[in-house]
């Protein structure tokens, strides 16, 4: 989509945030549509779930990503809003890897559009220990990416009231090492990388990555009918095995549907396309 979009020109979309994530969200999505992003830092949108559990998320990834676009809509007035959540959690295929999935949505009431970017990857230091020394301790920081990423401490265990946060410093790291030890029932303090998006520089890398793909779904514009966000909401599995030529896992076609016309368009893999055979049920089971 060029910047004079005729959906996004000249309008305004508020983006709630706290942790300095309009940093990497505003200049794209700004340059992509040609709309003016206001960036809402005084609400606290801790409300909707912390990464160190004192508040848990009222529903799922994208589910609290709406609520916060809607917040936003309702505190300035404007038709557009801008949300970022983030989750992580094992690997599907590897639970041992940790996983970052980062969506970027993008919510105009005004049109009755949904886009939402996302970036699923492993590109985290996502990571906690039970600790009861400094070398751990010290150990665990250094590998964690400390302190450009800042680290977490609190006595005991993981759900721990005292809890230490904007840690990123070797001295004051030390410190709270100490102070929650003292508190220990257990002689051992827990320690946790700090996933907020100011505090996390790699975290914030893959939300800008989210809003890439955001910006990306923007430009794919329905062939009937001109508007954003025509993407897939269908793949069709079957991608013949490049050995017996059985229908394999892999994916033979995607379908693209738009919200506001509801044409759609099936776009199937090249006939040459094959699957290699470690995807294959019948050659690998």
């Amino acid at each position: 989509m060029s910047p004079d979009s005729v959906f996004f020109r000249g309008r305004q979309a508020v983006l709630l945030t706290k942790h300095g994530k309009e940093k990497v969200i505003k200049p794209l999505f700004e340059q992509a549509t040609g709309c003016r992003v206001i960036v809402d830092q005084n609400f606290d949108t801790d409300l909707f779930g912390t990464f160190t559990r004192e508040k848990s998320r009222p529903g799922t990834q994208l589910e609290t990503a709406r609520l916060k676009a809607r917040k936003g809509l309702e505190l300035h007035g404007v038709e557009l809003a801008l949300a970022s959540e983030g989750s992580f959690g094992p690997h599907p295929v590897a639970p041992f890897v940790p996983l970052n999935i980062e969506i970027v949505l993008l919510l105009d009431v005004r049109e009755g559009l949904e886009i939402c970017g996302e970036y699923a990857g492993s590109e985290t230091n996502y990571a906690q220990q039970l600790v009861s020394g400094w070398e751990e301790t010290e150990r665990f920081a250094k590998i964690a990416g400390f302190p450009s990423h800042f680290l977490v401490i609190r006595p005991d265990h993981e759900s721990h009231e005292a809890v230490v946060k904007n840690l990123n410093a070797w001295e004051s790291l030390r410190e709270a090492f100490e102070k929650c030890l003292a508190v220990s029932a257990c002689g051992k303090v827990f320690l946790e990388t700090d996933m907020r998006a100011h505090a996390n520089p790699t975290r914030m890398k893959n939300i800008k990555k989210a809003a890439e793909d955001l910006v990306r779904l923007i430009t794919q514009q329905c062939p009937a009918c001109g508007t954003p966000g025509f993407a897939v909401v269908e793949t069709r599995r079957g991608l013949p095995c490049e050995c017996c030529g059985l229908p394999t896992r892999e994916v033979a076609a995607s379908v693209f549907r738009c919200q506001f016309c509801n044409f759609s368009r099936e776009e199937r893999a090249s006939p040459d396309k094959i699957a290699p055979a470690g995807c294959c049920n019948n050659c690998n089971p």
